[in-house]
């Protein structure tokens, strides 16, 4: 179990702050909630039954896993979409397991699919483009948080990284 003042990543929510933990007053019995405020949306609560088992919630990286997923970004594959149809579904659930190495994956598959395209003369999917916004905004969220720089920085973050690496 969570305390409050910790940080985590719940979903597709990206970094959240837990604020409290207890009942809510809305006769919806003895259930706990934990109280969630999103650190890129200030603005919005989340309330999240501790016993929540639908939905991933998981601690921060920090700043060592963090390093340490930058270094392995080169050598996370890529996801395999055997059925066109199925692409979707293959990105939602990558998104779904709250893995940011799964993030890593869903960006490296379509930053390829949307060169590719573009050689061919096409755009990027809506859908590819949804996908990559997602993926891109929970991992560089995440990453912001655990190195503490702003999210707008960690794609530079990231390539300089990988150049000193050569």
């Amino acid at each position: 179990m969570f305390k409050i003042g910790d940080y985590v990543v719940y979903g597709t929510n990206g970094v959240c702050r837990i604020d409290s933990i207890g009942t809510l007053n809305m006769g919806m019995g003895d259930r706990e909630y934990y109280t969630l405020t999103p650190v890129y949306e200030k603005k919005s609560k989340l309330f999240i039954p501790v016993d929540n088992q639908k939905i991933v919630m998981r601690p921060v990286l920090t700043r060592q896993e963090t390093d340490k997923l930058i270094d392995e970004i080169q050598n996370i594959d890529v996801l395999c979409v055997e059925d066109e149809k199925k692409r979707e579904e293959v990105y939602k659930e990558a998104m779904r397991t709250c893995d940011s190495k799964q993030w890593v994956r869903i960006i490296k598959t379509l930053y390829l699919r949307k060169l590719d395209r573009m050689q061919h003369g096409k755009k990027a999917t809506s859908s590819d483009e949804k996908y990559l916004h997602m993926a891109q905004q929970n991992l560089y969220g995440e990453m912001a948080f655990a190195l503490e720089i702003p999210k707008e920085e960690v794609e530079h973050f990231i390539a300089e990284r990988m150049q000193e690496k050569h």
